[in-house]
């Protein structure tokens, strides 16, 4: 099985300027994306996909493999499907380029989980901290016994309609696998219904009634939106030794 992963880097935002090249603990934080996906063994390459000549630039001092795509891309997984056109695998990896916290270990997690027979979109959850349950910004998801995933939300998803406390939270991380039929589909349907209410693409799949299946990992993430995250994440890797 190949598999690459593919880190979609955009220079444009309106929240964090530059965000691929903000410094996190003194390496910007697209580099400290990719070293981590270079850790994974499991993958076969690991791609940036960006619309930036800096990053480019970047990317050829470094040696890191990096590709050029559309401005007009709409998402990363657009970006992520621009590559595949050119470059053949079984599997592909998003990773995205704000996930300055991302480990090999959950790579290798996703990839395990893509081994599984009629397993065609895979992604990862972990224990939600008290903190993320009220957070809209904290994706929750709730799955079934096998590990489909029933839904995402930025809700607390489940309810905890009798006030018991004893309901389990799962935060979504944003990182996705797809086989290559999976992934040319999602980018052939226009945006759903679902998706556009909560701003969660991943729920463009489960309107079609695609499953995603969703592997646990004990290692949590911060998606890098805002100069806030940017100390909570430098914060973490100073407690774990990886600033």
């Amino acid at each position: 099985m190949k598999a690459i992963a593919i880190i979609p880097a955009r220079i444009a935002s309106t929240r964090l300027p530059r965000k691929p090249l903000h410094l996190i603990a003194g390496k910007p934080m697209i580099q400290r994306v990719y070293e981590a996906a270079r850790g994974c063994r499991g993958l076969d390459d690991v791609i940036i996909a960006t619309d930036s000549e800096e990053i480019l630039s970047l990317a050829a001092q470094h040696g890191w493999t990096a590709r050029m795509t559309s401005a007009e891309c709409r998402s990363g997984t657009d970006r992520v499907h621009e590559v595949s056109q050119a470059i053949d695998a079984d599997i592909y990896v998003n990773v995205q380029g704000d996930e300055p916290l991302a480990r090999p270990e959950q790579l290798e997690s996703l990839l395990a989980l893509m081994q599984t027979p009629g397993v065609a979109v895979g992604t990862l959850k972990t224990r939600c901290l008290e903190t993320d349950i009220q957070n809209p910004n904290a994706v929750k998801v709730v799955t079934d016994l096998t590990g489909r995933a029933l839904y995402f939300s930025r809700s607390p998803v489940p309810f905890d309609r009798d006030g018991r406390g004893t309901a389990v939270y799962f935060k979504h991380l944003g990182f996705y696998a797809y086989t290559r039929g999976a992934l040319e589909n999602f980018c052939e349907w226009p945006e759903s219904e679902l998706e556009r209410t909560e701003r969660l693409e991943q729920l463009r799949f489960l309107d079609h009634g695609v499953e995603i299946y969703v592997a646990e990992t004990p290692f949590d993430s911060i998606g890098v939106d805002v100069a806030e995250d940017v100390a909570k994440v430098e914060a973490i890797l100073r407690r774990e030794g990886r600033a």
